[in-house]
């Protein structure tokens, strides 16, 4: 990418984010975008690929703060406004410059006419992969890769390990990542072995963009590898034991640090995030690092009180005592018997009552019921209700 279309790109656009956005909104909103427009989910949809390509290196950017400092100072100092040619390509300052100077270090008789020594390139070269032939040579990073994995309900609460395939871009094992089927590719005639070109735009000003013999590699395959067709980079795919942390949610991103796509010239490997789906159990639920559970009491047990089994997840049950007039949908809590917290803790188990009402009586229950109508016939638990009603 040049460094126009750098400093014109609006990555908080991108994103959706105003410019004072903070790390955290700024990962919410990348998560959300990720996750809609994933090629996963979006086969076959060439929009959709694209658009997920734009918001990763969108987050690229914004989401490590150094770089994100050096590209607001790059779009204040450029995009602005910042060092526009006046009328004949002159600048407010009545001065002639060359952009490809500000960003290369480009000298005139071996002097800098600008007097930025080594160019603004410098300063900005770890935003733009600028500064000069030798960028193309650092080692550079490998990408990010995203997967999703299903667990069980279980295995969210105690942690797994899971097999985990992917596929990435690696260097070409036919051609040892050169391009070339002989393992001899030839610098590029064209930039040089720089992998940029330069353009003018007029108004003494000059961009660079990527070299169109070498597409930016800075080296060109006299015979070009089969398997990769001369890139250099062949899709790859391995299968890796990812371990998953006890207590994760439903639809958390967990990122392994380099576990992604393998770097170039020696560069460090990408990151690895983990989207975790999660399936429901048939008995408990999760809130945050609660879990739930619904347990069925009888009316006496409710009424006159009682003690009660309630099973866990993995684990012996418990007994909690249920209090007299315990009333339908009360709350009650079994500490230390939740989800795993980051710490290591457990949280606790939310015990919720409710009141069996029998579909079948048998007649010595049911006169035992007729009588306790009969003995609690003067009582109305509704009156409060309509005096509510009327006032209101």
């Amino acid at each position: 990418m040049s460094t126009k279309d750098f400093i014109e790109k609006d990555y908080y656009k991108v994103l959706g984010v105003p410019k004072d956005a903070t790390e955290a909104e700024i990962k919410k909103a990348y998560r959300k975008l990720a996750r809609e427009y994933h090629p996963d989910a979006n086969k076959g949809n060439a929009k959709a690929e694209e658009r997920f390509k734009e918001i990763s290196e969108a987050n690229d950017i914004l989401g490590d703060p150094k770089k994100r400092k050096e590209y607001d100072e790059a779009r204040a100092l450029f995009g602005n406004g910042g060092f526009r040619p006046g009328p004949g390509g002159a600048s407010g300052g009545n001065f002639n410059f060359d952009l490809g100077d500000l960003f290369g270090g480009g000298t005139q008789g071996g002097a800098n006419p600008g007097g930025f020594g080594g160019g603004i390139g410098d300063v900005f070269g770890g935003l733009f992969n600028r500064g000069g032939a030798t960028t193309r040579t650092q080692p550079r990073r490998g990408q990010d890769i995203e997967s999703e994995v299903t667990l069980s309900f279980t295995e969210a609460i105690e942690g797994a390990t899971v097999p985990l395939r992917m596929s990435s871009q690696s260097p070409c094992k036919a051609c040892s990542g050169t391009g070339d089927a002989n393992g001899n590719p030839r610098v590029c005639p064209t930039c040089v072995g720089t992998g940029q070109v330069a353009r003018g735009s007029g108004g003494g000003f000059s961009l660079t963009d990527p070299c169109p013999d070498c597409k930016g590699r800075g080296l060109i395959a006299e015979n070009p590898c089969e398997v990769c067709k001369g890139s250099g980079r062949a899709k790859s795919s391995r299968t890796m034991q990812v371990r998953i942390p006890a207590g994760v949610s439903d639809s958390q991103r967990i990122r392994l640090r380099g576990k992604g796509a393998p770097g170039e010239r020696g560069g460090p490997a990408g990151d690895l995030y983990v989207v975790v789906h999660v399936d429901a159990h048939p008995v408990f639920g999760r809130k945050e690092d609660n879990l739930t559970v619904t347990v069925p009491v009888t009316f006496t047990e409710a009424a006159l009180g009682g003690e009660v089994r309630v099973p866990t997840l993995g684990g012996p049950p418990v007994t909690l005592k249920l209090p007299p007039g315990t009333p339908n949908g009360r709350t009650m809590r079994a500490r230390g018997k939740g989800a795993v917290r980051k710490d290591g803790t457990r949280g606790d188990l939310l015990v919720t009552v409710e009141v069996s009402v029998p579909k079948d009586l048998t007649g010595k229950a049911r006169d035992a019921l007729e009588a306790y109508r009969e003995a609690t016939a003067g009582e109305d638990p509704r009156a409060e209700l309509f005096q509510a009603a009327k006032g209101a």
